[in-house]
């Protein structure tokens, strides 16, 4: 039976903050990285702190590895004009666990529906353009307990592999940390038995993303 293999995902590598203004009002646009739901609502409460005097505090957070989870608000602004476009230049740039809060100091002009879409989205979508996107991939991560006379060959294979190096640990013996692709886990073996004669242990530590830099 074949194995399901998540894809890969995008994610932002720190918090962003830019600043519009459309017909005199401030739309203040925070990006920030997020694990979960938690840390997305903690996010908002922490920004509604810092600006307790703006009229509107609209949100839109994604994450999950597959962006499953999804959730958006108004705030008071015409429904579907704030978060929903929010939500839209977060997809629409193929991001995950990230949130997004836009605060908007009423500057006394109204904008209609058309114009609050277009200023929340332009919002969310601006401070994208000013964050580093990175680039997480599926992999394997197992253990290699093997002596200090092959550790170095075994990370310089890992180097060349494009296989990602974790924290080593140092004893009586070395335990490398590594995150195959999935589709290398039979290479990764035969190599690593190939370099240490067979003397090295292989230790399945599950499976998870690692970051494999920025994003194209």
């Amino acid at each position: 039976m074949t194995t399901f293999v998540p894809p890969g995902y995008r994610t932002i590598a720190a918090p962003v903050e830019t600043e519009q203004e459309i017909k005199r009002s401030r739309f203040i646009c925070f990006l920030t990285p997020v694990a979960d739901e938690e840390e997305a609502r903690a996010e908002i409460a922490r920004v509604r702190a810092l600006h307790p005097k703006a009229r509107h505090h609209c949100t839109a957070f994604v994450v999950g590895e597959r962006g499953q989870l999804k959730r958006s608000n108004d705030d008071g602004e015409p429904s579907g004009t704030a978060g929903a476009p929010m939500l839209d230049a977060i997809d629409g740039s193929e991001l995950t666990f990230v949130v997004a809060i836009v605060v908007r100091y009423f500057g006394g002009i109204l904008l209609g529906a058309g114009g609050l879409t277009r200023a929340y989205r332009a919002a969310v979508a601006e401070a994208v353009t000013h964050a580093k996107i990175l680039r997480f991939e599926p992999r394997e991560r197992i253990a290699v307990r093997l002596d200090y006379g092959t550790a170095a060959i075994v990370e310089a294979e890992a180097q060349r592999r494009g296989w990602s190096l974790g924290e080593a640990e140092y004893g009586a013996d070395v335990t490398l940390r590594l995150g195959i692709p999935p589709e290398d886990r039979d290479i990764a073996a035969e190599r690593i038995a190939a370099h240490t004669a067979g003397a090295a242990t292989i230790i399945d530590e599950g499976f998870g993303f690692v970051s494999v830099g920025a994003a194209d």
